[in-house]
């Protein structure tokens, strides 16, 4: 069954998504928005920008402790609170039925905060969110009842899943034409992040591995106030370039507009919505 869901999804992404927020590549080609880049030359570029790096440790940092929760999080139970096989396997997928809506939030938070602040909003974010799972990690570990450990790794679950969608939501900015390059080496420092927190795991008992967990992802908050994307304003220095700016402004216009349509005639809601698409499209 998780085979033929699999080949009707990618049947369904081939046929109705498009490649980037731009459109479809080949297009992009063809009207020669974009240039072809031989595969080697593109990972030099992508890996010689060290906000994909910075990145990398911070999604290592994430989507790592999912792994890890995900791998673990049933054996803590049944071992450190003393719960049958069933029990502690129902006890850890709460970890991953966040999933259904926490990554989605956390890059939903991403772009509200790059309307009101820009990319600067959206480092913020990432510090917060990075900062709020490193804590919560941490108050894990020293968790000793079972509804307290319950109840801290929903919020837990909440806060490292949304971190991965804040991380992606800024990865696309790093090099434009290379989001595919950057993208794939941000992920793998997930896998990366996995691994050693595993290794962690198995070296020691869990709760010191919790611990150390923690600190080590609230020590790579130390790396987000070096984020500077081109263009863009970093956390305490750099500026947007005028052309971002008039782009977020606009935004904020549009955002008013749109508030003053939801009160007015459907009709009107409609006319202008599709004037707003046009334009987007000539611009």
């Amino acid at each position: 069954v998780p085979a033929i869901i699999s080949f009707i999804m990618a049947f369904l992404v081939i046929k109705y998504s498009d490649d980037s927020p731009k459109g479809n590549y080949i297009t992009l080609k063809r009207l020669g928005l974009i240039q072809k880049v031989q595969a080697m030359k593109a990972l030099k570029e992508g890996a010689s920008d060290h906000n994909t790096w910075i990145f990398f440790v911070l999604y290592g940092c994430c989507f790592g402790v999912e792994v890890t929760m995900t791998a673990g999080a049933a054996l803590y139970f049944s071992e450190e609170f003393d719960q049958s096989t069933e029990s502690a396997a129902a006890l850890a997928s709460i970890f991953g039925w966040m999933n259904l809506f926490a990554r989605g939030l956390g890059g939903f938070t991403s772009d509200i905060m790059n309307v009101k602040a820009g990319m600067k909003g959206r480092i913020i974010w990432q510090m917060i969110i990075i900062g709020l799972e490193g804590i919560f990690i941490l108050i894990f570990g020293y968790t000793k009842s079972l509804g307290g450990a319950i109840g801290i790794m929903i919020c837990l679950s909440l806060f490292v899943q949304s971190s991965e969608g804040s991380t992606y939501s800024i990865v696309p900015y790093i090099c434009p034409e290379l989001t595919g390059t950057v993208a794939g080496i941000v992920g793998a420092g997930g896998n990366f992040g996995g691994v050693i927190f595993l290794l962690m795991i198995q070296q020691w008992t869990y709760r010191p591995a919790f611990r150390v967990m923690g600190c080590c992802i609230l020590c790579s908050t130390i790396l987000i106030p070096f984020i500077k994307i081109k263009g863009h304003s970093g956390l305490f220095f750099g500026a947007d370039h005028p052309e971002v700016a008039q782009k977020r402004e606009s935004l904020q216009h549009d955002e008013v507009e749109n508030d003053g349509m939801r009160n007015g005639p459907v009709g009107e809601r409609q006319t202008a919505h599709l004037t707003l698409q046009e334009d987007d499209y000539h611009r």
